[in-house]
């Protein structure tokens, strides 16, 4: 069974900082792009970071460049978020799924998880 699931959100002040870890199950990640996207009910879905099956390329919106990082250990199966200066816009669920990545960006593919809900508020 196909199974994304994540973890390390929680409610955090303006300013703070979390890692969201992305754990697959069921296959294997290394095969795969993986991206991180987030739901919020003002502003819908939004594609936040992705990075390559090998890790070599990585794309992030806009929005948090310089404050957010990507990065995978394919041994564990995880993919790992880490949000630095965390702003109240960036309040949201935030869900790991597979991706496809081009120059132009990334998009979501077949497999998702759940989400885990990143709040910040003072």
């Amino acid at each position: 069974q196909v199974q994304l699931v994540e973890s390390g959100g929680g409610l955090v002040q303006p300013g703070g900082a979390l890692r969201l870890s992305c754990v697959a199950s069921g296959f294997t990640l290394d095969s795969y792009a993986i991206g991180w996207f987030r739901q919020s009910p003002g502003k819908g879905r939004e594609r936040v970071s992705c990075i390559s099956s090998s890790g070599g390329s990585t794309y992030f919106a806009d929005s948090v460049k310089g404050r957010f990082t990507i990065s995978r250990d394919n041994a564990k199966n995880t993919v790992y978020l880490q949000i630095n200066n965390l702003k109240p816009e960036d309040t949201a669920v935030y869900y790991c799924a597979t991706a496809l990545m081009t120059g132009l960006g990334c998009w979501q593919d077949d497999y998702r998880g759940q989400g885990t809900q990143v709040t910040v508020s003072s």
